[in-house]
């Protein structure tokens, strides 16, 4: 859906929107000169760092880094997807989303949901009065599970028998159909899907039924049958047990991603109230996001066996294009024939132990790729470069992939310009074409032309009446100056966009951490000052295209290419530099 949302609309939307009211309704703002304060409600702090601003309608964290805009709030703290966020936000400005906009199933969908809730209710009703529910208990009980934490997960009870399902809820025929609760048979009629299992709801971040898990009571197969796709349950996104842990804590220190639903609610059993798993798929880069967006600490948790190995494998290649700076994730591998549950049964204080040892993702890479090569051999520092580079490639620019490229150098004693060769796919460099070494990594922000003039930008958009024409500035050879381009375009072409609506344009985008850096970034102009500073910024970039096209027509004129128009083009500029002959 919010790729159907048009984008003139999401800027109305901000533009009526006040943060201060959004933000000020679940927060106790307090002034602070132009600007709002708050405790930060993404993690711990006894003094406010949160930072609302209504001039720029974005909001930042000077302690954990979080920023938005009032979409961004709506998602983080209310646990919204954009769309649900774009709902809630039009609904108090009472905007009505455009009709294109809306997904062609809603209606539908609300169908499905009412009738997953009520095969919830169904389930958890039939696991407390069925006549046949005592083998469902024994083995519940047999699992250690009191009856306080199957109510809070929801746990219920499928009874034996084709059709339990479809005779109690028969008005609902159509949509447990659609939901994959029921099944068609070939000729004719529908039969239950769930039949003599424990019943798992599993739940959105919002807290609605969007499919089930059921758990066999006898030796059958499968012995885990979970809902089949639908318009409301994506396995690849999806994860069993996050909105109870949610429930528990707004904000877990950290997320352990576990193998099954018993291995989830039997750690919470134990008060392990953090813990989710994957619905019969692997570990997907949409599931490790998701976790992300609730914690800054992914444990993922598999057996020490080689198909455990192979499955942590798998999630730390979907964890890589996920792990921007202040992410941590790691891995705990359990002893020979233990799961979490028969672990944390046994020795509570084993399990803790256990997961202060979780290996982190980049101990845990080299040491896997160590492990396959000789590294005291030249042939075996290579194989770990070129099979290293690539993985790490896949990882967000930031802190820490540049600390994974030193890693990898200093293990294989190579330089970081051969490793950055073959994470880029090009032939590394021979010692007599190496670049210059690359200068120390700096804390701050490197000042340049380009970044003043994207932060003077994003302060004030309205300064892009006095900047270039976008065209010129696309041409320059600089890094970041597309950008520039882009941002200039956009508010030339829309001067009515405030801050926060340019920086909502780059949601999701290649540039959208860089841009939340520069707005918040201290640049170091006075308030009075900045109008000069980005009119002097761009008389600075006009002088360098300048020099870029003279520098090009020498170049024409020494292969002897030079047009007439280009002579006399050739001929202007030096004049302007005083160059004429």
């Amino acid at each position: 859906m919010a790729g159907l949302i048009p984008q003139p609309f999401i800027d109305e939307l901000i533009a009526r929107s006040d943060i201060v009211d959004v933000i000020g309704s679940r927060l106790d703002l307090k002034k602070a000169g132009a600007n709002y304060q708050a405790l930060c409600p993404f993690h711990s702090e006894k003094t406010p760092s949160f930072t609302v601003s209504p001039s720029k309608q974005f909001y930042h964290c000077f302690g954990c880094g979080a920023n938005g805009t009032a979409l961004r709030f709506l998602m983080e703290y209310d646990r919204l997807e954009f769309p649900e966020a774009v709902e809630v936000l039009a609904r108090q400005l009472g905007m009505e989303i455009p009709r294109e906009a809306r997904p062609r199933e809603a209606h539908d969908s609300g169908d499905l949901y009412d009738a997953l809730a009520e095969a919830d209710k169904l389930y958890r009703n039939w696991l407390r009065r069925h006549p046949q529910r005592q083998r469902a208990i024994d083995y519940l009980r047999g699992r250690g599970l009191s009856g306080e934490i199957a109510a809070d997960y929801g746990i219920g009870f499928a009874p034996p028998g084709w059709d339990n399902l479809l005779k109690s809820l028969e008005h609902l025929a159509g949509p447990l159909h659609k939901s994959g609760m029921l099944i068609s048979r070939d000729n004719g009629g529908q039969y239950d899907r769930f039949r003599d299992r424990i019943m798992f709801p599993i739940r959105d971040r919002r807290g609605r039924v969007i499919a089930f898990g059921g758990r066999v009571l006898d030796n059958g197969e499968p012995k885990y049958l979970n809902s089949p796709e639908t318009p409301v349950f994506h396995k690849g996104r999806e994860l069993y047990g996050l909105h109870e842990c949610l429930q528990a804590q707004r904000k877990p220190a950290d997320i352990l991603v576990v193998e099954g639903y018993m291995d989830v609610v039997a750690l919470a059993q134990h008060d392990f109230r953090n813990a989710v798993a994957t619905l019969g798929t692997a570990t997907s880069t949409q599931h490790v996001e998701r976790l992300f967006q609730t914690t800054t600490d992914v444990v993922f948790c598999f057996d020490g066996d080689r198909a455990g190995r192979q499955a942590a494998w798998r999630a730390l290649e979907s964890a890589l294009p996920a792990m921007r700076d202040r992410r941590q994730a790691r891995f705990l591998f359990l002893p020979d024939g233990e799961d979490p549950d028969s672990l944390v049964r046994h020795s509570r204080d084993a399990f803790v132990e256990l997961l202060g040892d979780a290996l982190p993702l980049s101990e845990f890479l080299f040491r896997e790729l160590a492990g396959e090569s000789d590294l005291k051999s030249m042939d075996g520092r290579a194989r770990i470069a070129e099979t290293a580079a690539p993985l790490i490639a896949r990882i967000p620019p930031g802190v820490f992939r540049d600390l994974m490229i030193d890693e990898l150098s200093s293990l294989a004693k190579v330089d970081r310009a051969h490793v950055e060769a073959v994470m880029a796919g090009d032939k590394p460099t021979t010692p007599a074409e190496k670049a210059p070494a690359r200068p120390a990594r700096v804390k701050t922000q490197r000042r340049t032309l380009i970044r003043v003039a994207v932060a003077l930008l994003l302060e004030r958009p309205t300064l892009a009446e006095s900047a270039l024409p976008p065209e010129l500035v696309a041409q320059l050879s600089l890094p970041g100056a597309d950008l520039l381009a882009e941002i200039i375009e956009i508010l030339q072409q829309e001067p009515h966009l405030s801050s926060g609506a340019l920086l909502e344009r780059f949601r999701d985008s290649p540039h959208e951490a860089a841009l939340w850096k520069l707005a918040t970034w201290d640049h170091m102009t006075p308030s009075d000052g900045v109008e000069a500073e980005f009119v002097g910024a761009m008389e600075h970039l006009e002088t360098l295209l300048a020099r870029q096209r003279l520098q090009y027509l020498q170049g024409q004129l020494e292969k002897g290419n030079l047009t007439p128009e280009e002579h006399q083009e050739w001929l202007a500029l030096l004049k302007a530099k005083g160059m004429s002959r």
